[in-house]
């Protein structure tokens, strides 16, 4: 039957990629929304919105937005000078599920990696955004290097994110590397959206040390998974990539636990990773590549490694499992699981069954745990091309995967089974741009999402459609498409409707699969009328194997002479094979019929095949029998019941025995053995017997033989049941590779060669051999040795070439020597009659002769070559240092170093030139700092040579680094001056251009600039310091930029021939471009002949030089004049001849004579009138100064009623106030955060605060050590030692001393007595300094340790002094200070106040504003309290004034932070409005948006407002009114509040009448000083009450303060100081400058409080006025004199007065304090010695002896009474128990 065609297609489809070009910014991120198919895409400063066919729906901005990454959010310009407008590059793009409402998280780098919420359907809509992150809400990186990647997980009904980051050396520290964030508050938690708060993270010791670059994180049933690499800490310190698990409901990290992956090949480095099914299980697919030596930096070899999930999965469980229950180790006691990233954790052994009870950790189980086994993979597939992103597809059950890499291709790849994959396809998707990690299928898996640099792509994961023919469709290889057989087209496979059937559905990779085609129609022309069978014969290759398979489609028969498939029912040649599928039909006609037995003939129709035999019938009445001479017909027929007639016909005849043709593949001729041996010697006759079946189908039987180099086969057929094949027939020749005698001789005896003599020897067959075969071979013969030198120990292996060297290795086992000296044979390495390799045995003396083998009795073979024995000396080593990455060139020096040729260096993986005196190597990479013994080998390796005295090489652990770099030109041999801990080379990327480094220092280095031609382009370029390499991009984040050079013009550009004329005494100038491009003025050299043209000036156009004054000569000295030469790099520019016009000048005439004397004159006159003019100034300058004391006092007495007013008002305050002051009213600090802010001012984790972390394994030896480096210290020699060996190096800064100096505080503490005692000693040895130098600069500025020390002795003496006399009257000038400023204006952005002492923080303008009461609800509106404020203050101004008053009297700490609440005016029962300092009713005006203020809010005197906590306001005027929603600060708009920043106040209009008015205005601004006489008026009261309780002799000083003072009286007699001025200086830079000052401009030191930037002003102004106090030079102002120095110059005089009281009555008393001073210290040192974590203090004190280790033991080594004290020896001991350290011990 002829089926009818499918219907004819309208269309031909071809599917090409769909893409949209986003050039607006690079792109780092794609989504897909599986729900919608939408595509979002985040990029640098923008998000996109995209269509599934890549239809642009909306975009949103991100940035660029103000921020620094050194500063906090959010970003105040005045607080953060070095803020500038930063790119916003997206670092996680997340989708949010579940809950109310679907939205994208989006994180970017600025404001510390924030994060917001953003609406899916418009992008530019933001849900979610924070004004005031804290620090748990920084998320991502904030730097677009360092790697981000998060997952959304659920965890009991609550939506989490899961972030991992990598380290970032800006901004703030002790973020850890995985941390779980909350995607919204919850009723249990209050914590922020984004907060990490109360929630797991990773502990990790030391985030540098640890530094993971994230590459993905994964979901996969109950687990989420982080694919990562890092250096490994532990061994030897390479990178490797990390899988680590965690359970996806573990909120506390128990569960997490970490496996290396290994990639077989050296592929070290994790590119991008993807889950997928791959041979039916589920797998993790990672994109790997190769790491540049030792760093992270990938190379462009990669590979594609498959992680089956359930090896994963077993070895983290095998992990846990051991450090659950076997403290990490095997069986064999190996150790196998460890705890990392320096945790206190460590493996146990608890019960068998814990990891079963408790699969995900917990509180009693370690964590968290790393495998030390890695798990190996195979690449599955290799690449040229860096692979950096990965996605996976299944399709009929095989696996697809696709990967892009860095060039912007997309390779598509075929795993079948678990063998190698193959690329079938690569497509360019955007050519050098590189294919982003995030690749995605669509929805529908029919298309792939490709992100690059610019671009996303849309590329059809295959395209069937476009082959049109079956051929076509299977060469092409993709595992996607098959031809689909009934419907002629190229499918998938679910789209062919009968894929199920066999054969239907044609695919590439299935073996056997073959198109179809139709040979011939019979019969091929049929008339549309008329009804016929249609015959359909397919080719014969295509169903020759399924010509007897009985489930095919078509019965098609075999015809064994034609070798044709065939539907025929008869063979052209006989002998036909029929299908098992036709089944016999037998009919039975009867010619004759007989009563009795007879032979008649039978017509069987046999399969539509008539036959005729000649055959018995037996019959009876209803049954007859029919028995054939031919004996394949056995018939029993069933006749019919009626009588039996002649004409009977019966109805069956039954088949009873064989069948009467062949059928079915058993009937097939087939050969299976070869009668007889299979070999068959090449030029003889030989008769083949073949063994088989049915072979008499053929009466000629000639098998066809194929000829394959010395094999051949017998031909055969084969069908899908058997394969009827003979073995291999094998042809050999034994002339082949049998060269001489002894090889002939030593083959298998079953080939039957002999070594035939005669003219031409030669090894034949036996039967081929026309002469006599030769029975004993010729003597060897030896042609040549290697090596031709060995040691005298023998040990090397010598090789001997030549012929007949035996025939077996027992011929020669005994029969070889060298230069007379045994040599062992190596049967492992022997070859017949060809080569021998023997062992070299000692030798006593040198000697030389020739190599000997000897084969059974026949003559030995001698060489032509003579063998020495020699002895290798070694003398030196080239350098003698090295960095533990190797790579460095080490030579060896020695003579005979060609021993044995071969050499090998202990420290080096092989030799790389080696002669007779010096052999050159590279240094092999170690794991740590040691000093190794080099050691030459020659043979075996107990037989080598060392220099111990000098052979030592000391390894330097520390990696170089590289800083301070300018640009270069394209010529290069720039000098760059670079820092660095060691060097090699210079290197230029690409093709690797190097340039050795000049002036090569341990921490400096010259490099030239390597010349790069113009047409090039420069990709790359890095320093290659031995193995180490550093990337000049990495050194601080700059690239490296190569400009065109420079271009300088000719001078006489007009007439080049011609020479320029130069005059001397004048410069010449020579133009030209792009001359500062990459050159500096320094680098510039010119010469006029041979003398150099000093450079003067140099700009990018111009070139100043100032030749000599006499014209130099020509380089050639000849009568020429001279050429400029200017040389710039490696550039040279000839800008033509120079001719000097030498004017010859006259003598001078009379007449000029005369007119320089009359010149002279003149000068003397002008000058005796300046010298009258100038004192004349100088009395008027007095009576100025007089005319300004008058004229403070006139304003000082204008304002004195306002500040009576004033102080009458501060007064009534102050009285309140006192009366909770007295004690417990003071917020004083407690000693131990007194002491913490005193010590280390603005240090956040300040020792005082830390506890020493360690591993319980190593706490003991730790607290061992540093008891006994507390011993140390306490040595006096010791530590002075150690102090002024730290004060000698030059990388210990300032800021280092004053560290030091407060840990030795802390770890002396408990020793106050022994402390002063040390202190006064170092201040001994600086008094001895400053008395050579200048005495009065000592102690002006802590620039030593001891002058740290002193600080801190004088905070611990008079912390008691200050809470028991000082705290009282301190604490009453804040409060006044606080209360005054509060009570005018101030501006909440600018800081500046209209109530303040400090001319720079005065509010200038005139504001009106009005005082108001508030009724302020308090203990949830169960009372009222009323608080005053202006109606011009900030909503955050009101609530500080609020809490103010409503906390009155409890520390600042303890209170609630304005920013956690909410300000809600409520006016009647249901009106409640939150207000705040911007929302959307803010007033903008061009660039400045306005902080809202109660006036701008119009709230009315005397109403009710309240604090609510920020989360949970209902902010609203009426119940079903949408609330006003804060807003950040716009983009491109400024905030001010009182006054705008940029604008400067104008002088007032009265003020510009004249020029004298205008100056006076400028001199003393009295309209504003009114105001700060007025502050200065009202305060004055608190201001003396300080002063004096400093000051004051009433009351005993403190006893340090009088001990202290007598010490540097004792100073200055000591070393004849009579200068009094000079011991009144030290005595003030020693306590009131060091210590006095310091607690007044900081209060927060002593009190619990807070100290806003308008009350720091005040202080600042009164410190200053304390400091003019106490210095002895006159106090002088005039009108030039500054604004805060003028309110207190009528004060200063009496202030000096008490100091020099003070100062004069502590001189006067009895001396003899000292016994006193032990006394209290003793007493100091056991009261607050507790609140010191000394142990803490000594373990940083440490890291500082780690530092400088050498310098300091050098120090004590060289001090003859240290080397008594075996002080350094006492160190080592401390370094070897705190640290591992390997000592000289």
């Amino acid at each position: 039957w002829i089926y009818p065609p499918p219907p004819l297609r309208t269309a031909f489809h071809i599917f090409l990629p769909v893409r949209i070009s986003l050039n607006g910014s690079p792109l780092s991120h794609l989504l897909l929304d599986s729900a919608s198919g939408h595509i979002y895409v985040g990029a640098v400063n923008a998000l996109y919105h995209l269509s599934p066919d890549l239809e642009l729906i909306s975009s949103g901005r991100t940035g660029p937005k103000l921020d620094s990454p050194d500063c906090l959010p959010p970003i105040d310009p005045q607080d953060c000078t070095q803020a500038r407008e930063t790119d916003n590059t997206n670092k996680i793009l997340l989708l949010e599920e579940g809950g109310e409402k679907r939205c994208l998280i989006v994180c970017g780098t600025v404001l510390q990696g924030t994060c917001e919420k953003r609406s899916l359907g418009n992008v530019s809509e933001v849900l979610y955004q924070t004004d005031n992150p804290v620090d748990t809400q920084y998320v991502a990186a904030n730097d677009p290097r360092v790697s981000t990647v998060g997952v959304v997980v659920e965890q009991k009904g609550t939506r989490l994110m899961l972030v991992g980051r990598g380290y970032t050396s800006k901004g703030p520290g002790g973020i850890p590397p995985i941390t779980t964030r909350r995607l919204a508050p919850s009723r249990h938690h209050q914590a922020p959206t984004f907060s990490h708060e109360d929630l797991g993270k990773l502990v990790v010791g030391s985030y540098s040390e640890f530094n993971n670059h994230f590459v993905a994180a994964l979901r996969h049933n109950s687990h989420v998974y982080f694919l990562f690499s890092r250096r490994d800490v532990w061994r030897n310190r390479e990178y490797r990539t990390y899988v680590s698990r965690l359970c996806a409901g573990d909120t506390s990290f128990y569960s997490y636990v970490e496996v290396p992956l290994s990639c077989q090949g050296g592929y070290n480095l994790a590119q991008a990773a993807t889950l997928g099914t791959h041979v039916g299980s589920s797998s993790l697919f990672v994109a790997m590549a190769t790491g540049q030596a030792s760093t992270p930096a990938p190379t462009a070899r990669s590979a594609l490694c498959v992680y089956s999930m359930g090896e994963v999965d077993r070895a983290m469980r095998q992990a846990q499992l051991l450090c659950y229950t076997k403290e990490g180790r095997d069986d064999q006691g190996k150790e196998e699981a460890y705890i990392e990233y320096e945790v206190s954790s460590q493996c146990l052994r608890l019960a068998e069954d814990s990891l079963s009870k408790y699969p995900c950790g917990g509180e009693h189980t370690p964590s968290p745990i790393a495998s030390a086994v890695p798990l190996q993979a195979t690449p599955s597939l290799t690449s040229s091309s860096q692979l950096t992103a990965v996605v996976t597809s299944v399709e009929a059950g095989n696996t697809i995967v696709l990967l892009g890499d860095k060039k912007g291709q997309l390779h598509k790849v075929f795993l079948q089974g678990s063998g190698p994959g193959t690329v079938y396809e690569s497509v360019q998707v955007d050519k050098d741009s590189p294919v982003n990690a995030d690749l995605l299928l669509d929805t529908a898996r029919q298309s792939v999402y490709v992100l690059t640099e610019s671009k996303v792509t849309k590329v059809p994961v295959s395209q069937c459609e476009q082959h049109s023919d079956c051929s076509s469709c299977l060469s092409a290889g993709d595992p996607y498409c098959g031809w689909c057989v009934l419907e002629g087209r190229c499918t998938r496979r679910m789209e062919c409707p009968r894929h199920t059937q066999p054969n239907h559905w044609q695919w590439s990779y299935r073996s056997g699969s073959r198109c179809v085609t139709v040979e011939r129609v019979e019969p091929d022309v049929l008339s549309r009328e008329e009804q016929a069978n249609v015959s359909i014969v397919p080719d014969r290759d295509g169903f020759l194997t399924g010509c007897f398979i009985s489930t095919y489609v078509w019965p098609c028969h075999w015809c064994a002479l034609d070798q044709l498939c065939s539907h025929a029912k008869r063979c052209s040649h006989k002998h036909i094979i029929y299908n098992t599928l036709i089944p016999y039909g037998i009919a039975l006609h009867l010619c004759s019929y007989s009563r009795n037995e007879m032979w008649t003939t039978v017509r069987l129709e046999i399969a539509h095949a008539i036959k005729r035999f000649d055959a018995l019938l037996l019959s009876s009445d209803r049954v007859a029998f029919i028995y054939s001479r031919d004996p394949r017909v056995r018939c029993l027929l069933l006749l019919r019941e009626t009588p039996i007639s002649p004409h009977l016909h019966p109805d069956v005849c039954v088949l009873q025995a064989q069948e009467l043709e062949p059928r079915g593949a058993d009937a097939c001729p087939c050969v299976w053995a070869l009668k007889g041996s299979p070999l068959v010697p090449v030029g003889l006759d030989m008769q083949l017997v073949l063994l088989g079946r049915n072979l008499d189908l053929f009466e000629v039987t000639h098998p066809s033989l194929l000829w394959n180099s010395l094999y051949v086969t017998v031909q055969c057929l084969l069908t899908s049941h058997h394969a009827c094949c003979v073995s291999a027939v094998q042809l050999y020749d034994c002339a082949v590779g049998q060269s001489d005698c002894s090889q002939c001789r030593a083959v298998s005896a079953r080939y039957g060669c002999v070594w035939c003599g005669g003219e031409s020897p030669s090894c034949t067959y036996s039967g081929s051999c026309l002469s006599h075969p030769v029975e004993t071979c010729p003597p060897p013969l030896i042609t040549k040795i290697q090596p031709q030198t060995g040691p005298l120990e023998g040990g090397i292996l010598v090789t001997i070439w030549g012929s007949n060297l035996g025939q077996q290795f027992e011929d020669i086992q005994k029969g070889v020597t060298v230069a007379g000296v045994r040599c062992v044979p190596q049967p492992e390495d022997y070859v017949t009659s060809t080569r021998v390799v023997c062992e070299l045995q000692p030798s006593q003396q040198e000697t030389r002769g020739p190599v000997t083998v000897s084969v059974g009795e026949t003559e030995p073979g001698r060489s032509q070559q003579m063998f020495a024995y020699q002895d290798p000396q070694l003398s030196g080593i080239i350098p003698e240092k090295g960095p533990v990455s190797g790579g460095t060139s080490l030579t060896v020096q020695g003579s005979q170093l060609l021993t044995g040729q071969k050499v090998d260096l202990a420290v080096s993986d092989t030799a790389e030139e080696v002669n007779d005196t010096q052999l050159v190597c590279r240094t092999s990479p170690v794991n740590r700092t040691a000093e190794l013994q080099v050691r030459v080998l020659f043979g075996k390796p107990n037989f080598d040579r060392l220099n111990a005295p000098f052979l030592s090489v000391v390894i330097h652990l520390k990696y170089p680094s590289l800083f301070d770099f300018v640009n270069f030109p394209h010529s290069g041999d720039v000098l760059l001056n670079i820092s660095s801990e060691a060097s090699q080379r210079f290197l230029s990327a690409l093709f690797q251009i190097q340039e050795p480094c000049i002036d090569v220092f341990p921490d400096q280095m010259t490099c030239v600039t390597p010349a790069v031609p113009s047409e090039f382009k420069v990709t790359g370029v890095w320093f290659e310091l031995d193995n180490v390499r550093v990337d000049f991009a990495s050194i601080d984040g700059k690239p490296f930029r190569y400009y065109p050079d420079p271009i300088l013009h000719r001078l006489n550009r007009d007439v080049p021939d011609q020479p320029f004329h130069f005059k001397p005494g004048g410069v010449i100038a020579v133009e030209g471009e792009g001359l500062t491009l990459a050159m500096t003025r320094e680098e510039v050299i010119a010469w006029v002949g041979v003398e150099r043209c000093d450079i003067k000036t140099l700009d990018s156009t111009h070139l100043y030089c100032e030749p000599p004054e006499i014209q130099p000569l020509s380089p050639d000295n000849s009568d020429t004049p001279p050429s400029l030469r200017v040389v710039m790099g490696k550039l040279e520019f000839d800008l033509g001849l120079v001719h000097y016009d030498n004017d010859v000048f006259s003598a001078v005439p009379l007449a000029a004579q005369v007119g320089l004397a009359a010149g002279a004159a003149v000068v003397v006159l002008v000058v005796l009138v300046i010298i009258l003019m100038y004192r004349r100034k100088s009395k008027q300058a007095l009576r100025d100064y007089k005319k300004v004391l008058v004229q403070l006092e006139t304003l000082e007495i204008n304002v004195g009623d306002q500040c009576r007013k004033e102080f009458t008002d501060l007064m009534t305050e102050m009285m309140d106030l006192s009366n909770d002051v007295g004690g417990p009213g003071i917020p004083f600090l407690d000693y131990r955060t007194y002491a913490e802010r005193v010590f280390f001012p603005g240090q956040r984790g300040a020792p005082l605060s830390q506890n020493l972390d360690l591993p319980e394994s190593r706490r003991q030896t730790v607290e061992q050590g540093l008891g006994q480096l507390n011993n140390l210290l306490n040595n006096r020699l010791f530590l002075i030692r150690f102090i002024h060996t730290l004060e000698a190096q030059q990388s210990f800064s300032q800021r280092d001393r004053g560290h030091v100096a407060s840990l030795l505080t802390m770890a002396l503490h408990d020793k106050l007595e022994y402390f002063t005692d040390v202190m006064k000693t170092l201040l001994g040895d600086l008094v001895q300094q400053y008395v050579a130098k200048n005495p009065k600069l000592m102690l002006r500025r802590t620039e030593t340790v001891v002058e740290k020390m002193l600080t801190n002795w004088m905070s611990i003496c008079l912390y008691s002094y200050l809470k028991e006399v000082a705290g009282e009257p301190l604490y009453m000038l804040y409060r006044a200070i606080k209360y005054q400023v509060d009570k005018g204006p101030v501006d909440s952005v600018t800081g500046k106040a209209k109530r303040t002492l400090n001319d720079s923080h005065l509010l200038r303008e005139d504001i009106d504003y009005c005082s108001m009461t508030l009724t302020v609800l308090v203990n949830n509106g169960a009372e009222a309290q009323p608080v005053k404020v202006l109606d011009i203050d900030t909503i955050t101004q009101v609530k500080d004034k609020i809490l103010d008053q409503t906390y009155k009297g409890v520390p600042f700490s303890q209170r609630p932070s304005a920013d956690s609440l909410d300000l809600e005016w409520r006016s009647g029962q249901a009106g409640h409005l939150t207000l705040s300092d911007d929302d959307v009713t803010a007033i903008v005006q061009g660039r400045w948006k306005r902080l809202n203020t109660l006036q701008h809010y119009k709230v009315p005197d005397g109403a009710t407002v309240a604090l609510i906590p920020r989360s949970e306001r209902v902010s609203s005027v009426h119940p079903t009114e949408t609330p006003m929603l804060e807003v950040e600060e716009e983009e491109g708009l400024r905030l001010w509040h009182l006054v705008k920043s940029s604008e400067d106040p104008e002088i007032p209009k009265h003020r510009k009448s004249s020029m004298r008015e205008r100056e006076r205005a400028k001199a003393i601004p009295e309209i504003y000083l009114t105001r700060l006489l007025s502050m200065k008026g009202t305060l004055q009261k608190f201001v003396d009450d300080v002063f004096v309780a400093i000051l004051s002799t009433k009351r005993p000083p403190p006893i340090a303060v009088r001990y202290f003072f007598d010490f540097l009286d004792d100073m200055a007699e000591k070393h004849g100081i009579e200068d009094p001025e000079t011991v009144h200086i030290w005595k003030t830079n020693s306590l009131p400058l060091r210590f006095w000052v310091n607690i007044l401009k900081n209060p927060q030191f002593v009190f619990d409080v807070q100290v806003t930037d308008s009350v720091d002003a005040v202080l600042s102004v009164i410190a200053q006025t304390f400091i003019d106090s106490c210095t002895t030079s006159e106090h002088k102002v005039g009108r030039d004199s500054p604004v805060n120095k003028l309110l207190y110059a009528r004060e200063i005089p009496r202030y000096k007065q008490l100091v020099e009281r003070y100062y004069s009555d502590i001189h006067n008393a009895a001396s003899g304090c000292y016994q006193e001073m032990n006394s209290t210290l003793t007493e100091l040192s056991g009261s607050f010695a507790s609140e010191m974590n000394g142990l803490v203090a000594l373990h940083e004190l440490y890291k500082y002896i780690n530092k400088y280790y050498d310098q300091i033991i050098m120090a004590l080594e060289e001090d003859a009474t240290g080397q008594k004290m075996q002080l350094a020896y006492r160190l080592q001991q401390v370094a070897a128990l705190v640290e591992n350290k390997v000592t000289d011990l």
